[in-house]
């Protein structure tokens, strides 16, 4: 075997059969590969490919995430493969010439969660779960359902009562997950799916698994790929549960390690202020990291104890990055221009737009670097937020109302020239 889980706390391993993902110690494992003689000219051999597994831009990447998983148990529809766009007029309002967005709402169930849970899902599956579980906000519930189905195991869902977007749920409930709302935050849920996982033998497939963050490095991975391994000056992400602050750092210090790269850009995570205890942290040197009740509009990221906190400091210190906050009022504005460009995104994407705009002002990203900005889900994911901030519940400056008219050609003529704005 090449890859082992080890605790990077205290040193011990466990076996890869293990559904607990915590060392005793309490810390979480991480997954950790044997290295491996890689290229460029491999993964790009791969790119473009059509047959399984390497039509997935996760599998593209196989031997840096699971080479120990047989072939015949990865789970995969297949998911990444994502557009990065040139960000035009959204570059423009963040103050940034040369802006790109990486867009992992084009995943199949319509967020970056299915890079995670296509390596996890078949880690389980290969290790013989009998149903799976998680805690959400709302993507992982949907991606969980979803290869829950793909691989014929009963999926079991926690979302907080009230607090996730119900594009979400829809999803959950239409791939078959048995859905469960609990009275309390997303934090609550968590603790209980961790007791669940402990006592009931449900195989958990939230960020604690090491497995889900090893599908989440190859956004890194395909992304420099994009970029013709030349890496950019920032890399800017919403942060929430932080797995994903944890993925990035391991993988852009890998891929400096093997060679594919030859620097590694710095990293801005980017919280809502509601729900900002890593932020917070950051500005103590990360001396500790107090839970709070999380509050925000973007509900992907309405989480106030993160789990995977010692594993995003290691990447924030690794890559020299930066992490940050921003207001719900930026990042609902964020979202509208980033939406009137034509791509669109669900809030808690647009944070790291909001992130990059609020840094150029700062001076600490210079109008002159290269910056790719994550956005992580789908616009249909929370399409209430988009509807009431068009009716003008948040105040918004972009507000685009629909209008009511008579049906005559006069009326919809003074419509079209700008002239009236009948209701």
């Amino acid at each position: 075997m090449t890859t082992r889980l080890l605790c990077p706390a205290c040193g011990n391993t466990a076996p890869l059969t293990t559904t607990q993902f915590r060392c005793a110690c309490s810390e979480p494992l991480d997954a950790v590969h044997e290295p491996v003689a890689v290229s460029r000219q491999l993964f790009d051999s791969r790119l473009g490919r059509t047959e399984f597994p390497y039509d997935s831009g996760v599998w593209r990447f196989k031997e840096l995430i699971h080479p120990d998983l047989p072939m015949d148990k990865v789970l995969a529809r297949p998911e990444g493969n994502t557009p990065l766009f040139r960000a035009g007029k959204v570059g423009t309002w963040a103050g940034v010439a040369n802006l790109r967005l990486k867009h992992e709402g084009y995943n199949p169930t319509g967020s970056f969660k299915d890079r995670g849970m296509t390596v996890a899902a078949s880690h389980g599956y290969a290790n013989g779960a009998n149903a799976f579980v998680c805690a959400s906000t709302g993507n992982t519930s949907a991606a969980v359902a979803s290869y829950g189905a793909l691989a014929g195991i009963p999926a079991v869902i926690l979302i907080p009562e009230n607090a996730t977007a119900m594009g979400k749920i829809s999803q959950a409930l239409a791939y078959g997950a048995r859905t469960v709302q609990i009275r309390g935050n997303f934090d609550d849920a968590m603790s209980l799916v961790q007791d669940a996982a402990s006592e009931l033998g449900l195989y958990l497939l939230n960020s604690l698994n090491p497995f889900r963050v090893q599908g989440q490095k190859t956004i890194m991975f395909e992304l420099l790929q994009q970029l013709n391994w030349q890496a950019p000056d920032w890399i800017v992400f919403p942060a929430g549960n932080l797995g994903n602050t944890s993925a990035f750092g391991l993988a852009l210090t890998e891929a400096h390690a093997l060679g594919l790269i030859d620097r590694v850009p710095r990293m801005l995570a980017v919280q809502a202020a509601g729900s900002a205890p890593f932020s917070a942290s950051f500005a103590e040197d990360f001396r500790s990291i107090e839970a709070v009740s999380p509050q925000t509009v973007a509900t992907a990221i309405r989480i106030g104890n993160p789990v995977s906190f010692n594993r995003a400091v290691r990447s924030i210190r690794a890559t020299n990055g930066v992490v940050t906050h921003v207001s719900d009022t930026d990042i609902l504005e964020a979202k509208a221009i980033v939406d009137a460009f034509g791509i669109g995104a669900e809030p808690a994407s647009c944070a790291s737009v909001a992130g990059v705009r609020q840094m150029v002002d700062r001076g600490l990203i210079a109008p002159g670097d290269s910056v790719v900005a994550l956005l992580t889900g789908h616009l249909l994911k929370d399409p209430d937020t988009t509807l009431r901030y068009h009716q003008g519940e948040y105040g918004g400056g972009h507000c685009n109302p629909p209008v009511t008219i008579d049906a005559t050609l006069e009326a919809l003529a003074a419509v079209v020239s700008g002239s009236e704005n009948p209701q």
